[in-house]
């Protein structure tokens, strides 16, 4: 006999079942609750434990995703410029009037920290340097770079979008399971103070 198929979101996350008959439940009327209260509460603390993972993650990607356009806006730009340029020089030789001019260099500022910038002079190039994480800095041609970033960004945005999506469903996990944990608890009391009336009686 195969074990019943438990009914998940997208990303795996187990739905939490609705309690709508709690005899039925907990195996009877005279079934101790005990056990289905605390099998709701473990539920209940791992529903919150992925909230709180998740919400760092949001929190990461959130701090992530700036940076990436950011960075993939320059790359852009650098790409641009040169593009501009070689169609400048690719004229020039048309004409056969070649002049010594080298291309002005770009003078920018970079960011060293949080509130700390530099001035830079940047000369003309093909290639970038992007950072990769773990102390990993790898060059790139300037469209292979345009390509990895429009990768990461995507990924990145579609990313954010699952985990907003999931906390969204967690919460509405969470509140099924307290509703159930409330259903059994006020039945078990309402049960004990049915036994207490019927014990004064006899």
């Amino acid at each position: 006999m195969s074990a019943p198929e438990i009914k998940a979101n997208p990303r795996g996350i187990p739905y939490a079942p609705f309690i709508s008959d709690v005899v039925e439940h907990i195996g009877g009327p005279d079934s101790e609750v005990e056990s289905t209260l605390k099998q709701f509460q473990e539920a209940i603390a791992k529903y919150r434990y992925m909230e709180l993972n998740m919400t760092q993650r949001r929190k990461g990607l959130e701090e992530k995703i700036p940076d990436i356009k950011k960075t993939l806006t320059m790359v852009e730009f650098l790409q641009e410029r040169r593009q501009g340029k070689v169609r400048d020089n690719s004229e020039d030789d048309l004409d056969d009037d070649l002049d010594d001019e080298t291309p002005k260099a770009l003078t920018t500022t970079f960011e060293l920290n949080d509130t700390l910038y530099a001035e830079a002079i940047l000369e003309e190039t093909d290639v970038v340097y992007l950072w990769l994480g773990a102390n990993v800095m790898l060059s790139y041609s300037l469209e292979e770079a345009i390509n990895l970033l429009t990768s990461k960004k995507t990924a990145a945005e579609t990313n954010l979008e699952n985990i907003i999506e999931d906390l969204e469903f967690l919460r509405e996990q969470i509140t099924v399971m307290e509703v159930n944990t409330a259903r059994v608890y006020n039945w078990d009391v309402k049960r004990r103070r049915e036994r207490r009336q019927r014990g004064g009686s006899e």
